[in-house]
Formats: C-alpha cells, sequence, structure tokens
C-alpha cells in the first residue's frame, strides 16, 4: 500500500524508557499515534490501492491500478477499455492514418458510453474525493459504491442531487462499518447541506431498507481526544466512565458524539484539565446545553464529585 503523507519526525515519546517506540496505524480511523504514549502523530491519512491520488474524472478510471482486482467503485468495474498512447506494443510511433484512426475509436468509445454509465464516472469521482478528505478506508469505499449502485437501480435519484446521494451512501457505509464519521463531517467534506443530506439519507434507508447500527462511542472519544490533544490518562479514564454508563444502562437512545464529549467532559474535571464545554460543543458539533445534560446524568448516575 501507498503512504501518501509523512509522519511527525519532532515527536518524544512521553514515556522516554530510551528505546525505539514503534508506531501504530489504526486503518478505520486513519490515524498514526505513538506506541508508547498514544500520541496522535498523524490524522486523516489516505492508504491508497492506485498509484496516485488524482479524482479528476478523466484520470481516475485510466490510472495504472497496482492490483488486478475488480472494484465497485470504478464506473466499469475496473474493467475499462483503454486506448493507450500513439505507440505500438514494441514503442515504435504509429503513422499518421493509423493515429487518426485510435483518435476515432477514442471519440466512439467515450460517445458510446450510456448515461447511466456517465452518471456512475461523475458520482463515484466524489467518492474519491470525500474519501481523501476524510481517510475513508477503501473496504468502506467499496461499501458505499455498493449502496450508490443499488440506489441508481432502485431509481432514487430523480429530484435529488448526486452529491448529496454519494454523501449518504458512505454515510451509510460508515455506519455498516463502524468507521466513526458524523453527518457533519459527511456534509462539509461533499460541500452539501446537513439538512438535505439528512433527508436523502432517511430516503435512501427506507427505500432500500438498510439496518444501520450505532456507532461505538469509544471510537468517538479516542477521536476527540486525540483532535483536542488530551493526555493519554484522560481518555482511559473517560473510556472507564463510558463503561460504568454502558452497565448502568444509561447509553441507550443516546447521540454517541454527546456521549463521548460528555465523558472527555468529566475526566478532564476528575484529571485537572480545563477545558470548557463550550470548546467541547464546537469540536463536536454538539451544543454545550446537550452536553450538560449528559454530563449531569453522569455524574448524578455514577455518583461522581459527591
Amino acid at each position: 500500500m501507498k503512504k501518501n503523507y509523512s509522519i511527525r519526525n519532532d515527536h518524544k515519546c512521553q514515556l522516554d524508557t530510551g528505546k525505539t517506540v514503534q508506531t501504530i496505524t489504526d486503518f478505520e480511523r486513519g490515524e498514526v499515534v505513538c506506541g508508547g504514549c498514544g500520541a496522535l502523530l498523524m490524522q486523516q491519512i489516505d492508504y491508497s490501492a492506485y498509484e496516485n491520488s488524482m479524482h479528476l474524472q478523466q484520470n481516475l478510471m485510466v490510472q495504472p491500478k497496482t492490483n488486478s482486482t475488480a472494484s465497485l467503485a470504478m464506473y466499469d468495474r475496473g474493467l475499462s477499455t483503454v486506448i493507450g498512447v500513439d505507440r505500438d506494443s514494441s514503442g515504435t510511433v504509429l503513422s499518421n492514418k493509423t493515429k487518426s484512426e485510435f483518435n476515432r475509436l477514442r471519440m466512439w468509445d467515450q460517445r458510446s458510453k450510456s448515461r447511466k454509465t456517465a452518471n456512475l464516472a461523475k458520482a463515484f469521482s466524489l467518492l474519491y474525493a470525500m474519501k481523501t478528505k476524510l481517510g475513508i478506508p477503501n473496504n468502506v469505499v467499496e461499501d458505499a459504491a455498493y449502496i450508490y449502485r443499488k440506489i441508481v437501480s432502485a431509481k432514487l435519484t430523480r429530484g435529488r442531487t448526486r452529491a448529496s446521494l454519494i454523501a449518504a451512501a458512505l454515510y451509510a457505509a460508515c455506519r455498516e462499518n463502524d468507521t466513526p464519521r458524523t453527518l457533519n463531517d459527511i456534509a462539509k467534506a461533499g460541500n452539501i447541506e446537513k439538512k438535505i443530506l439528512s433527508r436523502d439519507l432517511r430516503t435512501v434507508v427506507k427505500k432500500l431498507d438498510l439496518r444501520l447500527e450505532q456507532y461505538n462511542t469509544a471510537a468517538f472519544i479516542a477521536k476527540i481526544a486525540n483532535n483536542m490533544n488530551l493526555r493519554e490518562k484522560t481518555k482511559r479514564d473517560a473510556l472507564n466512565i463510558l463503561k460504568r454508563c454502558e452497565e448502568e444502562r444509561i447509553t441507550a437512545g443516546k447521540h454517541p458524539m454527546a456521549q463521548a464529549a460528555a465523558s472527555l467532559y468529566i475526566s478532564c474535571i476528575i484529571n485537572g484539565e480545563k477545558i470548557s464545554q463550550s470548546r467541547f460543543s464546537k469540536e463536536t458539533d454538539v451544543s454545550d446545553v446537550t452536553i450538560r445534560n449528559r454530563a449531569t446524568l453522569i455524574r448524578n448516575t455514577l455518583d461522581i464529585f459527591n
């Protein structure tokens, strides 16, 4: 796999054991962390199965591939007809007459593509652009492409934008694979309104009869803590608080991002890290009132600070 981003070289492990510390790569969240102290070294990395990361439609479908497997994320499943450069198999330049013939073949090959094929090509170009912005793993992209193909087959594209539907398919794939990406993350990456995305997502889930499981809240705790550069002990205490909440069954029906933010907020108070509720609200796109209510419920149920 080809790595498109370099890892920080100025990091010094807080444990300071004098030994070489290995890094740990989390492909689901697209992060690289220190194997000793758990510090975040890189986030939203993209491990691509292709030799370059160009997402223009005319480049995406003809770029060289490092594997020969078919892909649902290609408009023709990776089995397209590609008419190469103006040279034969031995490298000899073709004559002008032969070049003209191949130019006409390229033109008619492009014109002969159906409207559905052109729609898939543009949609998957958007999908790969969002994949890079969010650091989505390849298996999630494949599932998103499969869901979008089902959307097209079910004729749900009429009256809805291509960007909104491909974003809804990507969010549904993230939910199915437990890859923590919120609606706000998907909406920002796709440059669409959250209201429109939510509306189209409800339609897709209903028409395709999708069964989307709730996100694992622990994944959001790690994501928020890494983005806010919180200490490792704060993160561990927040995970313990979350585990106790699940044992008390007070997490059912609660927003996972709000629950994670409230657990981290209480953990910050316990460990002496002065992080306000408004900062958690800004980081998680959850109102500070919701975070305050979740934190109050956790304190009263677990008898913290009493």
